[in-house]
């Protein structure tokens, strides 16, 4: 990608989404937020593909949004791999004709004391966090900037934000790196027609903040967040799909707290 264009390149398609055409990507989708995103992206008419490492239960949910495979498919992702990346891009256009959206959603989170992380550790944590909205914003980044119109919004977090280490200090630095990629790749492709946004979600009711906090401290965490309560995921995927809407198109560049109130700026 070269900034400093004016527009798509000479006989590219100039893509809109007709009524019921727009097609998503979600990674990291089988479960948690990204199911969802990929749930409510769905409820609004998209044809979703929800992608995971897992690509059986990449099946299985999205199995439980449509079980004909008409406007819901699972497949297998390894985010870490752009060659992947570019497999799943090739199938769903194949599937669909075109994408229009893509949601780099997939990441993993290791509460493990800052000095305990091992060289090993760090590099799979923030491979899977921070590669993977990289690739996934490099390889549609391109295909959209090729058909001039496209939206990628990426999940970032408040602890890339405040340097949070609850969740370990190798996804804290790998999510501040997101919301750097972000910028970095809006601003190369704002003049294509493309959008590029995060949304940093602060500490979700999701299973995956019990397992990491436990169930004995959970209402101590609620107690430290200024409304009082976890965050709605559904919320999140909400703010997700506004950023994602073809009339999205004058933000970009832009990062959307949901925190509760535990970070204001």
């Amino acid at each position: 990608m070269t900034s400093g264009t004016s527009g798509p390149p000479a006989g590219a398609a100039h893509s809109r989404r007709g009524p019921g055409s727009a097609v998503a990507v979600v990674t990291g989708a089988a479960g948690g937020l990204g199911q969802v995103i990929a749930a409510r992206l769905h409820e609004q008419g998209y044809r979703v593909a929800l992608t995971d490492l897992s690509g059986e239960r990449a099946e299985r949910a999205a199995s439980a949004l449509d079980p004909s495979g008409g406007t819901a498919v699972g497949l297998c992702l390894d985010v870490r791999i752009k060659a992947d990346f570019e497999r799943v891009r090739d199938a769903i256009t194949a599937r669909w004709g075109e994408v229009h959206v893509l949601v780099n959603n997939a990441g993993v989170s290791k509460a493990e004391p800052l000095m305990d992380i091992t060289p090993e550790s760090f590099s799979s944590v923030v491979s899977t966090n921070l590669d993977g909205a990289f690739f996934g914003s490099q390889v549609f980044g391109a295909y959209f900037a090729g058909r001039g119109h496209g939206r990628i919004v990426n999940v970032a977090s408040l602890a890339g934000q405040n340097g949070g280490t609850a969740t370990g200090a190798h996804y804290a630095a790998a999510k501040g790196g997101v919301a750097t990629l972000t910028k970095v790749f809006a601003r190369d492709l704002a003049d294509r027609g493309v959008t590029v946004n995060a949304v940093s979600p602060g500490p979700l009711d999701v299973p995956a903040v019990y397992e990491i906090v436990g169930p004995e401290r959970i209402e101590g965490m609620k107690e430290n967040i200024p409304v009082g309560d976890l965050l709605s995921p559904r919320f999140v995927a909400d703010a997700v799909a506004l950023l994602a809407a073809e009339h999205a198109g004058s933000v970009t560049g832009a990062c959307w707290d949901v925190n509760g109130g535990l970070y204001m700026r």
